[in-house]
């Protein structure tokens, strides 16, 4: 469906931009709460989760899907957030499980290569933590993707 019709393509290269800038989104908001604000990994990925997610139904409501106004405002958020709380079901624990991973990989690399940064920012914490988010982001986005479509947006025409 996505790559034989060229409105549907359209959508999905909008949802993408999309996710793209909700993604920028979680990354701030997870970063300034896990650095400066030493929150626990799982606590800030929800809170960047839910941000985004404001972020990202806002921009698919009104240029994503500016022709999806059959529901109402609210159900159609109700529904957005319902298929996104599915999603953070999906992405906490693959936080919960990659990260002490990824910290560990990126420690041993460190050590490996005897490379230390400058940088109090760029650290094999820091680089797990976020190479941790970025998996979790993709493996959600396609969840959202075909979810929303077929439930929040399905009054829209393919």
């Amino acid at each position: 469906m996505i790559l034989t019709n060229p409105r549907e393509r359209t959508r999905f290269i909008h949802f993408a931009i999309v996710g793209a800038f909700g993604a920028l989104v979680d990354f701030i908001i997870y970063n300034l709460l896990m650095n400066l604000f030493a929150v626990p990994v799982v606590l800030a990925g929800t809170v960047s989760f839910l941000t985004a997610v404001a972020s990202n139904f806002t921009w698919n409501r009104y240029w994503t899907y500016p022709d999806s106004r059959s529901k109402k405002l609210i159900r159609q958020w109700f529904e957005f957030l319902v298929i996104n709380a599915m999603g953070l079901l999906i992405r906490v624990p693959i936080l919960a499980f990659l990260d002490p991973l990824m910290r560990r990989l990126f420690t041993g690399l460190q050590q490996l290569t005897h490379l230390s940064s400058r940088s109090p920012f760029i650290t094999p914490n820091a680089l797990g933590d976020n190479v941790t988010l970025a998996i979790a982001i993709i493996i959600v986005m396609f969840w959202n993707f075909f979810a929303n479509r077929y439930w929040t947006y399905a009054d829209v025409e393919a």
